[in-house]
């Protein structure tokens, strides 16, 4: 078996044993491709083939997108890490923390932008595991509702009491909503337009977007697995079956210039998404437009993590190795590594099991998209390895 037939192997399996409906794969290195391809359907039942260019909710790919757009604020002097939420949405200035034993006490200090790039607001998700202001968020339907605005969003935000004192811990969370909408606030558009302007068109990302048009939506992938965003926690394992989830209410595909989120919400494709991972390797497209400068990457790239707050977990699920930059996890001890990787490899991934990793030093990127929210299984991890090993 060829190297590159190892990448399509591993995510053969996933398709034999019908616990993924159709997977892409995109990995470059050096500016050539080391392995692309598909297998399996775009709708598992239906037999429906994965079409040209199709189309994925990338829920928190999304992140990295709006953690650049926050840079590039940063660069034009609109916005500055150590800013204010309150300074953008006066909502926050009176934060209050709920402790896990119940007290309730006033914020020491506001919330940062640094804060929210680094996922150290004192916010969280409906889904984490111990999380005893995550019940709340569920009442509130903070994440789930894709109905209201990003303003109306942040309103309902926050009401919510933070879960600790801010700077002090990481935890996953809403915080790059927050972010969006402190894009907004410091630049007077929505962020649909910022990434548009200075993303989406420089990069020739004409398929990523807040909306799915009618002209376009044959090549929506079908989504499975879980409905409910509260059911993301790795504390209610199921088995992995190909069941049809319908998502419109958390993650609606027919709602341009009203939904639009920081942390998820865009749909993109395999292509579309890859040349946004090749940018994160210099700053700048193929064609040589900069979008975020040199200095701007290499801060990006910098953990921001202290070894007090590490390792990086969501719940039971260990991060080892990694640190966290400015939007991106940072593998900055690669002893601790779970799995086949390289000294500071950076990427995210998807509630619906996408996912992409960029490697400076190997100058490597992959992208791999599916659509199964809440999988338990490692495919993601397995087409990297596959991948790496590759590299001579």
């Amino acid at each position: 078996m060829s190297r590159q037939d190892r990448v399509a192997a591993a995510a053969q399996r996933y398709i034999d044993n019908n616990t993924f409906a159709g997977i892409e794969w995109l990995v470059e290195r050096r500016g050539e491709e080391l392995a692309r391809g598909q297998c399996g359907y775009a709708d598992a039942a239906a037999k429906k083939p994965i079409p040209k260019n199709a189309l994925y909710r990338i829920y928190s790919m999304t992140k990295p997108i709006t953690s650049v757009i926050a840079l590039i604020l940063i660069e034009q002097g609109k916005l500055r890490l150590f800013d204010m939420l309150p300074q953008f949405d006066k909502r926050f200035a009176q934060m209050t923390v709920l402790t896990a034993d119940g007290q309730i006490i006033p914020a020491q200090r506001p919330i940062t932008v640094d804060d929210l790039l680094t996922h150290r607001a004192g916010f969280t998700y409906e889904f984490i595991p111990g999380c005893h202001i995550a019940q709340y968020y569920q009442r509130a339907e903070i994440s789930s509702d894709g109905k209201i605005s990003l303003d109306d969003m942040m309103g309902r935000l926050s009401e919510q009491p933070i879960a600790f004192q801010p700077g002090t811990q990481w935890r996953y969370s809403v915080a790059t909503d927050a972010l969006a909408h402190v894009c907004e606030k410091a630049a007077g558009r929505g962020i649909d337009e910022l990434m548009k302007e200075y993303i989406f068109d420089p990069l020739g990302m004409d398929d990523t977007a807040y909306f799915v048009p009618d002209s376009k939506r044959a090549r929506l992938m079908a989504m499975y697995g879980i409905t409910d965003i509260t059911d993301l926690a790795p504390l209610k394992p199921r088995p992995q079956e190909l069941t049809p989830a319908d998502v419109e209410e958390m993650y609606p595909s027919n709602m341009p210039r009203t939904f639009r989120r920081g942390g998820h919400g865009l749909f993109s494709t395999l292509d579309d998404y890859t040349k946004f991972a090749r940018m994160l390797l210099s700053g700048k497209s193929v064609d040589g437009k900069t979008i975020i400068s040199r200095k701007m990457l290499e801060m990006m790239r910098a953990n921001r993590i202290p070894p007090s707050q590490l390792p990086l977990n969501i719940g039971p699920q260990v991060f080892g190795g990694y640190g966290w930059g400015l939007g991106v996890r940072v593998m900055m001890d690669i002893g601790r590594a779970n799995s086949l990787t390289g000294d500071g490899e950076l990427g995210w991934a998807g509630a619906a099991s996408t996912y992409f990793w960029v490697d400076p030093k190997e100058e490597m990127t992959g992208v791999i998209m599916t659509q199964y929210l809440g999988a338990m299984l490692p495919m993601n991890d397995d087409l990297r390895v596959a991948a790496y090993q590759m590299v001579e």
